[in-house]
């Protein structure tokens, strides 16, 4: 097989968009069929349209699921491959339909000699649809025995490099050669891959950052990662030098899968305190948003092969063991202890537990046995062929006694959760694993019997094919949408990304903008503030002269009404925009009102009656008292609860429980209680940014100059609602059909916008070109100036 794996390692731009794609199937060795060739015609056209037309799960992971070994041949060493049906990449295949094909990409367990490995590659693509990535000898021990065992495996365990004793320190040797071995694995899927039919499943955390290789090449790729390790707190993660890349490179993927709920809260943590991003939960499911693409968490413990520990029991050998171990144990109660030969499995400490039951048990000595049986990572289901657990599957069914049985689990394992009748322990309380073992060995067997069924109900009806099956169907539903989407990549090295928006929903050109902007006379300009014309991480809030200087250009044409439309107070609008004379300011969502400097504030026509600030006031301190960081901010018409400042997690549930808080005991006065970016508020019923945008466009028909030309920008779900009276305006034919109406979010997200700009940044370059075209136009005396002055 052709490989492109060793060249350019660390650039994700040399997949260039017109480059010819290696073909899906290899006809022999050194012959290549170029199916995308239109000279191909006959029967490997037929074929090829066969093949295509296929459905496909292409499954990557570290090890493929083959046994290998080289016997002598007359004809010289010759290699032999067969199924390692232990491998769960192999038998998760069970959960997918039959007609679909299954491709494996991974490394082989043996060394291949170089001039062989062509050979190999081609025998095991056509044999076993596998596709070996063969790694260079030193790239092995960095990637997988130096930056994963050493380092990632440790640190995702809790232990922290401290000493030479706990692992070792960050190397960018080491992570190169992971980020290294990931592309020649994202290589090797790209030979094989049909980006618009295929869903390409990765797993566990030696692949971390594929993800970003694959989704730079194809936008649309259809992309599932599952990490079968913990996913350690943040506080553990976040030492991680590179921890923004490997969270971005599995934010890459359309789903993202976790053993429990406590490692996936753990993701979700590190990407709202690292990356600033918030889930929600929809109907059951748990959806990150990012760059307008939904990233679908997934929560499912893996299962077990039923029919080969079926198959297992039937075997001759397994009687006979069955036999030996009832005669060798014969009279004893037996306690199994299975477990990975590694470091964190906490097996001396079962010992140590086990020695403590006997010394507060001296009856149990020459009773109770315990038998340890430690197995290398990857090949566990092998240990039924050996396992005591299985006397009772050769009995006369018709005599079979009831099957009791009593587990006794650690907390802390994946598992956990799922076996509900077991007895969780603490690992490290040796004294509270003694009293386990003691229940375990007294409990009644009537207990047991039910524990048992209880666990067995459980893992026949959540084997390793439900749990396929199970993500194989969600993975279909997160990449739903993909081509109902524009998709397009920024960002570069493993910081790549990939924008998906609306059909309808795109960015906002200056030079389209401009042309609209030359060809009107009577323009609305309405612009928010915080998050819009000033970044919201800037501490001081006060507009640069820049800002300044742009305003007051645009207020200087006499076709232009500009509006900031903010939710701050007056006050502090009046002393930041004192400078700009003709700049119409809107504060605290609409409450006041002023058209120009030198004009009065003007409050809305409500009465309102400000009482319950009585009530919420001492309400919000309570609050602030409570979370460390929050604030109060108090309007002359609203109160708001800041928690900008506070921890991301403890903030947001705090907000969440204020917001409940606020509702109920204010159910019956005539405010809205509103829970914003990073804010509650509560103000008067009435009031809001699109009541602003309302009457504004009617004193304008009023006074018949009615806009032509209308631009809102804005970045707040408050600015929402300016979207939607301009949208609701359109509808109701209060603008000129000839219109040029633009409403822009700052940032990609959801939003009845139909365009957006990425950051202020942008903003400010968009109104600059406003503003130089208003320079350029020919200055004229203006005729019959309208003043709309005290019309709001």
């Amino acid at each position: 097989m052709l490989s492109r794996s060793c060249f350019n390692l660390l650039n994700l731009d040399d997949y260039s968009s017109d480059r010819t794609r290696i073909p899906r199937v290899i006809s022999m060795p050194g012959v290549i069929s170029e199916f995308e060739d239109g000279n191909n015609v006959g029967s490997q056209e037929s074929d090829t349209s066969s093949s295509l037309s296929q459905e496909r799960r292409i499954i990557v992971a570290n090890q493929l699921p083959l046994k290998g070994y080289c016997r002598d041949s007359s004809d010289g060493k010759k290699w032999c491959f067969d199924w390692d049906k232990d491998a769960l990449v192999l038998q998760l295949r069970d959960g997918f339909p039959p007609d679909v094909e299954v491709v494996y990409v991974g490394c082989l367990g043996v060394e291949v000699d170089p001039l062989d490995q062509e050979e190999v590659a081609q025998l095991l693509f056509d044999k076993f649809k596998c596709v070996p990535t063969f790694l260079p000898l030193d790239l092995i021990n960095k990637f997988y025995h130096g930056f994963c065992k050493h380092y990632l495996w440790p640190l995702f365990h809790y232990m922290l490099p401290l000493a030479p004793s706990h692992g070792v320190r960050f190397d960018k040797a080491m992570w190169q050669s992971y980020v290294s071995a990931n592309k020649i694995f994202a290589d090797k899927v790209m030979e094989v891959i049909n980006p618009d039919e295929d869903y390409v499943w990765v797993h566990d955390y030696h692949l971390m950052v594929l993800p970003t290789f694959l989704r730079k090449r194809y936008p649309r790729v259809k992309l599932g990662f599952f990490l079968h390790s913990t996913f350690p707190s943040s506080e553990i993660y976040r030492t991680l030098p590179v921890r923004e890349e490997i969270l971005r490179a599995l934010l890459n993927c359309d789903l993202v899968g976790f053993q429990t709920f406590d490692y996936a809260r753990h993701f979700l943590s590190c990407c709202s305190r690292m990356l600033g991003l918030n889930y929600q939960s929809k109907r059951g499911y748990i959806g990150l948003d990012y760059y307008g693409r939904t990233i679908s968490i997934k929560i499912l413990p893996m299962g077990i092969h039923m029919g080969q520990i079926q198959s297992i029991l039937s075997l001759p050998d397994t009687a006979q063991k069955v036999k030996e171990l009832k005669n060798k144990y014969d009279g004893k109660i037996v306690l199994l202890g299975v477990d990975d030969m590694d470091m964190f499995k906490g097996i001396s400490l079962k010992f140590m537990a086990f020695g403590l039951l006997l010394d507060e048990n001296p009856s149990y000595r020459g009773r109770v046995v315990l038998v340890q049986i430690m197995t290398l990572r990857g090949v566990r289901a092998g240990i039924f062929k050996r396992a005591p657990l299985i006397w009772t599957r050769h009995w006369d069914l018709k005599t079979l006694p009831p099957r009791k049985s009593v587990i006794i689990v650690s907390e802390f394992i994946g598992c956990s959760p799922s076996l509900s009748g077991a007895i969780r322990v603490n690992p490290w309380d040796v004294n509270s694993v003694a009293e386990a073992m003691f229940l375990g060995i007294t409990m009644a067997d009537s207990e047991k019997e039910l524990r048992h069924e209880k666990h067995y109900k459980y893992i026949t009806s959540h084997d390793v094919a439900y749990w396929a099956r199970s993500f194989d169907q969600d993975l279909e539903r997160a990449c739903a949408e993909h081509y109902m989407k524009r998709c397009w990549g920024i960002g570069f090295g493993l910081n790549s990304r990939v924008v998906a928006l609306g059909p309808n929903f795109r960015k906002l050109s200056v030079e389209h903008i401009v042309s609209a902007y030359n060809s009107t006379n009577s323009r609305l300009i309405l612009l928010d503030y915080d998050g819009t014309m000033m970044p919201q991480d800037r501490v001081d809030k006060s507009p640069s002269p820049e800002v300044i200087s742009v305003l007051n250009s645009l207020c200087n044409d006499p076709k232009n009404i500009v509006f900031i439309v903010s939710g701050r107070g007056k006050d502090s609008l009046g002393k930041w925009f004192s400078q700009c004379e003709k700049l119409g300011l809107s504060a605290e969502h609409g409450y006041f009102n002023r058209w120009t400097k030198n004009s009065e504030w003007e409050s809305c026509r409500l009465a309102v009656d400000l009482d319950w600030k009585k009530i919420v006031l001492p309400i919000m301190e309570h609050y602030t008292e409570a979370t460390d960081g929050s604030s109060i901010e108090q309007k002359e018409s609203a109160l708001v609860w800041h928690h900008q400042e506070a921890d991301p997690d403890f903030g947001s549930c705090q907000a969440k429980e204020l917001l409940d808080h606020l509702e109920s005991v204010l159910a019956n006065d005539p405010v809205v209680v509103k829970n914003g970016q990073q804010i509650v508020e509560v103000k008067p019923q009435g009031v809001s940014k699109g009541v602003v945008v309302k009457n504004l466009m009617e004193t304008m028909r009023y006074k018949r100059k009615p806009a032509d030309f209308v631009l809102c920008i804005g970045d707040d779900r408050s600015d929402e609602e300016m979207f939607e009276a301009i949208a609701s305006s359109i509808a109701h034919r209060s603008l000129p059909d000839t219109a040029e109406v633009f409403a822009c979010t700052v940032g990609q997200k959801p939003s009845m916008a139909k365009y957006y700009l990425d950051d202020t940044v942008e903003v400010i370059r968009m109104l600059q070109g406003l503003s130089a075209a208003s320079a350029q136009q020919q200055p004229k005396q203006p005729q019959n100036l309208v003043s709309f002055e005290g019309s709001v």
